[in-house]
């Protein structure tokens, strides 16, 4: 959500996800800008990257560790 003057904008744009985490932005992109969110697309892509992509990893190497045991 941006302001200018009195005017409200809301504008779809892309956002890494460091600016939630408060690293690597500069305080002149800011300018201007009320709030930001993640859209439903960013949530869901925050979850598999934070949650999704680790525990199918976890459960290849459980798998491997099983299949070794077997030999």
């Amino acid at each position: 959500m941006y302001q200018n003057g009195l005017q409200e904008l809301t504008v779809e744009r892309p956002l890494s996800l460091s600016y939630f985490i408060g690293i690597g932005f500069d305080e002149e992109d800011m300018i201007g800008v009320l709030d930001y969110y993640l859209t439903y697309k960013g949530v869901m892509m925050a979850f598999i990257f934070i949650i999704g992509f680790p525990a199918l990893f976890a459960y290849r190497m459980y798998l491997r560790a099983t299949k070794n045991q077997d030999k």
